[in-house]
């Protein structure tokens, strides 16, 4: 109780009294809403109001936000989920409401309301991982002031980074990875974030982020940095000038960049001894590592993955922190015993190495002693050229559970003693080499492994029963090993949680099981081509990713597929078979479906409708079948095809104008062996990245269009960079599988299979039409075509000079048609050229001299009556009407190149004639040193010349005598 006593004072208790008054009613009014009689803290109305605002911006699939609400159970914001409040106001002071990476249905949509502006003591803000649908990000959370943290990562936000987030004076996590994010100029707003601790921008496009240097030389409490896939653009020298940098940096990521060594000095003097982890993979770094780097104490990672670097410094010997070294995917030479030596020597010999990445380097030898590294938990050496046995210190890294030695030319034979040792290993990948498994029928592994990749070892003939014990993989390539057996049953109990599945190219027998409950993982991949499998094809998982199953004895119809009800299916390849019947109508589930391969069954009837929804397709293979109609205009949809084969097939109709028109994308298009008819429409010209074009073997008509030097991809020489094949990648993680599809066609009489070759291929096969006219001038335009074949046509006229510049030509088949005239002698100038044909045409004269003509044989010319000299018996008539040389005239008769002039008389001359101009000039020449090395050069070089010349034209006169 307060009294007054002094009338002097009045005035001023009178205010205390005021003052206490208005602090009494105020605790009365927020007594009840800090905490209830329980002392459980509630949150504020105006806070809670804002919340459910906010909520009813979002789309919630999932029910995540179902504990927020109105209702009396839910009046206490603060227990909502994801809230978290102070616990002596109630103040909303973050909001997490992160969705599960692992789990992309649970997360929220919509848009993010204003009403956040009203949780001005808003600390935290977590939104990462949820789909906001390429919005941009909402420039009102830069007026969110007390924020420390906020976290926006992998939330599909899209357009610029604003730059009222550099009002955020109090941040000190700011996390926008993996989100369709650029920089519309400088980010200078970086700079005002002076209690930064941790910047990620992964994946944000910052190529216009030219002052980033500066820019980050700011953030003095910067520890954590992530700029990886930025785009950044190099830094220039003058630019790391008058800086100070900050030396508080504990992380440097700026992988996938376009960073050159120019990088080096900033990041020597940004670097402390608290540097612990330096990533700088896929950049543009060369040469050797600087000594520099031999003064990070405390490194522990250093990744420099994918760039030009050639050497490994020494230094890294020294560095007794060093725990993960990356350097996969660069230049590296020498031996491999040289490189251990230089990580292994000084304070680290037995370190703590426990990664060590080399693969995909030019690493040679063997694999030395590796008991320097005991601590060793990854060891990556695939795809370099490592020769000799697997070391069997190998077997002594007791922590080992990465084995990687896949792509070397690594040999022998590897027992079970290798791996007794070795209970932490969970992958192991020896494939592409040349290396033997011997193990004992009844042997059991230490290990439990994830992944196995085995591809092209010898494991056969009999199915390693060891793998019955291995039911924790996920991945598996057993592919080309050489196994003749039946799969046992056990083995299809395995695969319940496999994603990958590889037991293509052996001859294993038997007949599939009901796959369909077999295989749980998201979207497996399977490949069991190349055996000796039959039966119908059973039910297969449905929410299968890819499947092979080409190149067996699979028979019956494939109404399987419609059993198949995911959209996850991206490659199917059945080609190869003895399945039949008619197509299933069910395609339209499978919308993300990019390869599809048919080819060599025995299909029959109308290509279904409903391969319409195929609008992801990139190659379509048919090839080999019986299906019959039109070709299809639902085919139209089809913008994303690359390869499209319908050849040998009953389709009839006249080739669609749409095909030019709707198919832009085509590099492949093969309609051989049809029942097509009429013209060539022009609009295939418009196919500019076509590189094989084949209509052979149909009833087309008319003349060759005049536009076909439209065709861009034919006119280069060199290699496309166009892909033909259309490459599956399914990825695992730590190796990626590649799984082409096969193009099948018709060359040189034989069935060829194009993979990676694919790319140097150009065909132009108009075979066996009924086409007329001339061969016109614009397809010598086409300089890069391999093969050119033309014949069984009704084609006229004289073949041009011009044919010569087709430089890169292997093939040419001309034979029966009309053409006549003399044979150009500018064919005999393409040096490729393997394969002609020019047989049963109208070509008269003298087959033009020279060795790429003469060594055809005569079939090559047959059927042309008026056609004369080598490789044809019948001489032409100058050369019959020459006298036949006598004994005594041997010499004097000309040949006929027209050296009649050369005799023996003549070699005789010459000779004597060079003898005494060499001695008429020794004497100067023995005088002068500097003339005696100039005339030394020069006479040898007409030394050589004068001998080739005088041993050819003396065989000619040889073989005169000899006729």
């Amino acid at each position: 109780m307060i009294i007054c006593t002094c009338n002097s004072m009045s005035s001023k208790c009178f205010l205390l009294l005021q003052y206490v008054s208005l602090i009494s009613v105020i605790l009365f009014q927020l007594e009840p809403r800090v905490a209830n009689s329980n002392n459980i803290i509630s949150c504020l109305d105006e806070e809670k109001e804002s919340l459910l605002a906010f909520k009813q911006g979002l789309i919630d699939e999932s029910g995540i936000l179902s504990s927020w609400g109105r209702e009396d159970e839910k009046r206490n914001c603060c227990k909502w989920r994801g809230v978290r409040c102070s616990n002596k106001t109630g103040h909303v002071l973050g909001l997490d409401l992160r969705a599960s990476s692992d789990s992309p249905v649970d997360a929220l949509k919509g848009t993010i309301n204003p009403s956040l502006l009203k949780l001005q003591h808003l600390t935290y803000l977590d939104l990462s991982w949820n789909n906001f649908s390429g919005s941009p990000i909402p420039e009102f959370i830069g007026s969110l002031g007390k924020l420390s943290e906020l976290a926006l990562s992998s939330a599909q936000f899209a357009g610029p980074i604003p730059h009222q987030l550099g009002n955020l004076s109090k941040l000190q996590v700011l996390d926008l990875r993996f989100n369709n994010l650029f920089s519309s100029g400088n980010l200078d707003w970086l700079s005002y974030l002076s209690s930064l601790r941790y910047l990620d921008l992964a994946d944000c496009k910052l190529s216009k982020f030219s002052n980033w240097v500066q820019v980050l030389s700011n953030l003095r409490s910067l520890t954590n940095l992530y700029l990886g896939y930025c785009d950044l653009p190099p830094i220039s020298t003058p630019s790391l000038l008058h800086i100070n940098y900050s030396k508080s940096l504990e992380v440097i990521d700026l992988s996938n960049n376009y960073l050159t060594n120019s990088i080096y000095p900033w990041l020597l003097n940004v670097s402390s001894n608290l540097v612990d982890h330096i990533d700088l993979g896929s950049n543009q770094l060369h040469g050797s590592i600087p000594l520099a780097f031999g003064h990070m104490a405390s490194l522990r990672h250093l990744d420099l993955l994918s760039n030009q670097l050639r050497e490994v410094p020494k230094f890294l010997g020294n560095m007794s922190s060093l725990k993960r070294l990356v350097f996969s995917y660069n230049e590296l030479r020498g031996e491999i015993s040289e490189f251990i030596q230089n990580v292994s020597t000084g304070s680290t010999k037995n370190s703590s190495l426990e990664w060590l990445y080399l693969a995909s380097n030019e690493i040679t030898g063997t694999i030395p002693d590796l008991g320097g590294f005991p601590s060793l938990q990854i060891l990556s050496l695939e795809s370099n050229g490592l020769t000799g046995t697997i070391s069997k210190s190998i077997g002594q890294l007791f922590k080992l559970e990465l084995l990687l030695l896949s792509g070397n030319l690594l040999r022998g034979v590897i027992s079970e003693a290798l791996f007794s040792n070795l209970s932490s290993l969970d992958t192991l990948d020896l494939s592409d080499n040349s290396l033997t498994l011997k193990f004992s029928h009844d042997w059991t592994p230490p290990f439990k492994l994830f992944n196995i990749f085995l591809g092209s070892c010898k494991i056969g003939p009999r199915f390693p029963k060891w793998l019955q014990s291995q039911n924790q993989t996920v991945a598996l390539d057993i592919s080309n090993t050489g196994i003749s057996d039946i799969v046992p049953g056990w083995f299809w109990d395995l695969t319940y949680q496999l994603y990958y599945l590889n037991l293509s190219n052996n001859e294993m027998k038997g007949k599939l099981p009901d796959l369909s409950r077999k295989f749980d993982s998201y979207g497996p991949g399977i490949d069991v081509s190349a055996n000796q499998f039959d039966g119908p094809i059973p039910l297969l998982p449905p929410n299968v990713s890819s499947l092979n199953l080409s190149k067996n004895k699979f028979s019956g119809s494939i109404s399987f597929l419609c059993s198949i009800s995911s959209h996850l299916l991206t490659y199917l390849d059945l080609s190869n078979n003895l399945q039949s019947g008619r197509l299933p109508d069910c395609w339209f589930q499978f919308d993300s479906l990019a390869i599809l391969n048919l080819a060599n069954n025995s299909f029959f009837g109308e290509i279904p409708d409903s391969m319409s929804f195929l609008r992801n397709i990139g190659s379509l293979s048919l090839y080999n079948n019986s299906l019959t109609g039109g070709l299809p205009s639902f085919f139209m949809n089809g913008s994303q095809l690359t390869l499209m084969d319908l050849g040998k097939n009953g389709l009839s109709g006249e080739i669609p104008t749409w095909i030019g028109e709707s198919l832009p994308n085509l590099v492949v298009l093969s309609l051989r062996s049809n029942k097509f008819h009429g013209n060539i429409p022009f609009q295939l010209c418009y196919l500019s990245h076509i590189q094989i074009l084949d209509l052979s073997l149909n009833n087309i008509s008319g003349i060759i269009p005049k536009c076909f030097h439209n065709f861009t991809a034919m006119t280069k020489e060199k290699s496309s960079n166009l892909s033909i094949i259309s490459n599956y990648y399914y990825n695992l993680g730590l190796r990626g599988m590649l799984m082409p599809l096969i193009f099948f066609d018709t060359w040189k009489g034989g069935q060829y299979e194009y993979k990676s070759i694919l790319g140097l291929i150009k065909i132009i096969d108009l075979s066996s039409n009924k086409l007329g006219g001339k061969v016109l001038e614009e397809i010598m335009d086409l300089v890069g075509l391999v093969a050119l074949n033309l014949s069984n046509n009704n084609l006229t006229g004289q073949i041009t000079p011009r044919i010569g510049q087709l430089k890169s030509l292997d093939f040419l088949d001309l034979s029966r048609n009309h053409f006549f005239g003399g044979i150009p002698s500018s064919l005999s100038r393409l040096r490729l050229l393997s394969v002609m044909d020019l047989s049963y045409n109208n070509f008269s004269g003298k087959i033009p001299k020279g060795t790429q003509l003469q060594r055809f044989g005569a079939s090559t010319y047959a059927g042309n009556p008026e056609l004369c000299g080598l490789p044809l018996p019948n001489k032409c008539l100058d050369e019959e009407s020459a006298p036949s040389p006598s004994r005594d005239d041997a010499y004097y008769t000309p040949d006929d190149d027209g050296d009649q002039f050369i005799t023996l008389g003549f070699y005789m001359s010459m000779i004597l004639g060079f003898f005494v101009g060499f001695w008429g000039v020794c004497g100067t020449l023995l005088v002068k040193s500097s003339w005696r090395h100039g005339y030394y050069n020069f006479l040898t070089r007409v030394k050589d010349w004068l001998y080739v010349e005088a041993v050819v034209n003396i065989a000619k006169l040889q073989r005169r005598v000899r006729n």
